[in-house]
């Protein structure tokens, strides 16, 4: 059996892009108790036609429900559960042991997923959750390759595995922090991280206040707890291997281009693997492309040192701008950012591999020739057609 693509859907149009670009399942969550508050997610009726889009399409969804909550948060659970046993998504991603125990009362026909933040590391805990009713275990980020084994060999074959293998890293152990909730009120357990992790720190002496001096390991400085970002794109053969059921791409919060773009190279390099294929290098490219921190491999092959954190500037690295996006509308486009004629601009689509288009022409929705778009959500005429949800982008200058 094939490994699943999970991919993140932090609204409906992320939804859409995962799975037009190849994901197998997607995970949501709703408007509480989830760990992405500061989300869109999904109230009632969205989380009802986001399951109905899923399962017509014959797609998976799962609903995140992975906070810890404080007993009064409890009171609300049951009808939230009774919800969703209405509205049967394929599976609940769940942290806490009494939030599980509510799900099987109250939703018993939906298969529980332990989530990351529940620390699983070693196949008893595994067993143990597994016995509690969990179908499936998301494992500790922090685990190694050769703990993923061992943990695997040791478990009933009915319990899945899934890892995360793409996305944002957290500097605690898989996202049990404090440090927000301490400086900022905001409890990352809760779904509120304000990522103090990212930020840029300085030592300041006790008896010289406001003279700030760098923490630094070359003459740029350093962010001191900001990780790279975890990519396990070129390694799927040893997560096969391992018996990884499900590969999990990070990212609800990210764009709809994100969702897409990270989605699709990985699609390609599950199908490329399933023929015998070698790993093609222009995956890994096209994840460049995308905005992202310098990758890593993370804990996959032992306990990282200085070599998975960001040195330089803990931000993100753009080396593309969407300007468009394909509607359903033949020759039609919705403007993202501002492009004019004469632009050289590259084409990502679900089932092409990019190509490059020069605009020689262009026309506003009345037909009228025009010389650029400059309005933001403005359709726009091409004298050619792309395939619906293909996406047009322009490299950044300064990295061309």
């Amino acid at each position: 059996m094939s490994m699943e693509l999970l991919a993140p859907a932090g609204n409906f149009e992320k939804l859409r892009y995962a799975l037009e670009y190849g994901a197998d399942a997607v995970y949501a969550a709703y408007r509480s108790f989830g760990l992405r508050a500061a989300g869109e997610n999904f109230d009632e009726q969205g989380l009802k036609e986001a399951i109905d889009y899923c399962h017509v399409r014959g797609k998976k969804i799962y609903i995140t429900v992975n906070i810890y909550p404080d007993s009064k948060d409890l009171a609300a659970m049951p009808a939230f559960f009774e919800m969703l046993a209405t509205l049967k998504p394929d599976g609940m991603i769940i942290a806490d042991l009494g939030v599980m125990t509510l799900a099987k009362r109250y939703a018993p026909e939906i298969p529980i997923h332990v989530s990351t933040q529940a620390n699983v590391t070693n196949h008893e805990t595994a067993k143990v959750l597994a016995e509690l009713g969990a179908k499936r275990i998301v494992l500790a980020r922090e685990m190694p390759l050769e703990e993923i084994c061992l943990l695997r060999a040791n478990l009933p074959a009915a319990v899945e595995l899934e890892c995360f293998v793409h996305g944002a890293m957290c500097i605690s152990y898989s996202g049990r922090c404090l440090l927000s909730a301490a400086m900022t009120g905001r409890s990352g357990n809760r779904g509120a991280c304000a990522h103090p992790c990212r930020w840029n720190y300085a030592l300041m002496e006790e008896k010289r206040p406001g003279a700030y001096s760098p923490i630094e390991e070359d003459g740029r400085g350093t962010y001191i707890m900001n990780s790279k970002d975890l990519c396990l794109i070129e390694h799927l053969k040893e997560m096969e291997e391992a018996g990884i059921a499900s590969l999990k791409i990070e990212g609800r919060m990210k764009s709809f281009y994100y969702a897409a773009c990270v989605t699709r190279a990985y699609r390609r390099a599950l199908d490329d693997l399933a023929a015998g294929k070698s790993f093609d290098p222009a995956l890994l490219e096209e994840l460049r492309a995308v905005s992202h921190r310098d990758y890593t491999t993370g804990f996959l092959y032992g306990v990282p040192g200085a070599e998975a954190q960001e040195p330089k500037t803990g931000g993100y690295i753009r080396r593309t701008d969407v300007v468009a996006v394909a509607t359903e509308q033949p020759g039609t486009l919705l403007q993202k950012n501002k492009f004019s004629v004469g632009e050289t601009l590259w084409v990502l689509t679900p089932h092409e591999e990019p190509y490059s288009v020069v605009i020689h022409e262009m026309y506003d929705e009345k037909g009228l020739p025009i010389e650029s778009a400059p309005h933001a959500e403005m359709k726009v005429k091409l004298p050619f057609s792309l395939p619906p949800y293909s996406i047009l982008r322009r490299e950044r200058k300064e990295l061309q």
